[in-house]
């Protein structure tokens, strides 16, 4: 199973439910040890699946790219895809465990996933960390968005940030705008695009629930939105294997909420 397709069908199901519980006054066991948890959790399966795709493509010639994130992977029926997944997965487990034993003050599951990425992109591309760039016609490379493109960004951050926000303040539970956000990726699978906006919505959450203003959820939900546009440009432009721009946003924000807020 591909990466996107995990964060489909993981947020769809099992996100959604272990919220329900929560909300309903239940133990968080299903986010905690499912969702998030060594069965599920992104920094095992979608960090394994972004690996997997990068062996495919890059070693072995089975997938048309790398960054190709709606093409299950088991139309390689390859078993060495398969093992590179699972290597990757033991990897996401063990980087995770270090990072909660020391009490890192970040969101540990999306540095995990940030950390595999750059991992597998240097032992499975070659086109370095920030890609290589050639200029014609005196062009230049842009990293941060500019123009219309940002006043959209903006925007819709603040939109969904308002929202989320305020959800969270009522439920105080600051996950909830991230398994909303990733369960509407399933609407990719029948043609409708639509932006990424689980970063966006799970840094309004920490920001809600670390400051009890939802204004600073919709402040922190606009910064995540244009961290995220630019760790995509910096990181999946002109390169040749995946690095997740919203795990990296995520590690980003949470870093500086978990530890000046």
């Amino acid at each position: 199973m591909h990466y996107l397709v995990h964060c489909q069908l993981l947020f769809l199901q099992g996100g959604l439910i272990g919220v329900g519980v929560i909300a309903a006054g239940g133990p968080p066991t299903i986010l905690n040890d499912v969702v998030f948890g060594t069965l599920l959790g992104p920094h095992i399966a979608f960090a394994g699946g972004v690996a997997a795709a990068a062996f495919a493509a890059n070693k072995r010639n089975e997938l048309d790219s790398a960054l190709d994130i709606v093409t299950p992977l088991k139309k390689t029926n390859d078993i060495g895809v398969l093992l590179v997944g699972g290597m990757f997965g033991i990897i996401g487990y063990l980087i995770n465990s270090v990072l909660v034993y020391f009490e890192t003050p970040v969101d540990t599951v999306a540095l995990t996933v940030f950390i595999s990425c750059i991992i597998s992109r240097f032992v499975f591309g070659k086109s370095g960390l920030i890609g290589k760039f050639t200029p014609t016609n005196g062009e230049k490379r842009k990293f941060v968005p500019g123009g219309k493109s940002l006043g959209f960004i903006v925007i819709y951050s603040l939109g969904f940030g308002l929202v989320i926000s305020y959800l969270v303040d009522l439920t105080q539970i600051n996950v909830l705008g991230f398994v909303i956000s990733a369960s509407l990726l399933i609407l990719l699978q029948f043609g409708f695009d639509i932006p990424a906006t689980h970063h966006i919505t799970l840094v309004a959450g920490y920001a809600t629930i670390a400051t009890g203003s939802i204004l600073y959820g919709a402040l922190f939900a606009v910064i995540a939105g244009v961290i995220g546009e630019i760790a995509g440009n910096t990181f999946n432009s002109y390169v040749d294997t995946y690095i997740d721009p919203p795990a990296t946003t995520i590690f980003i924000c949470s870093f500086f909420i978990f530890t000046f807020m």
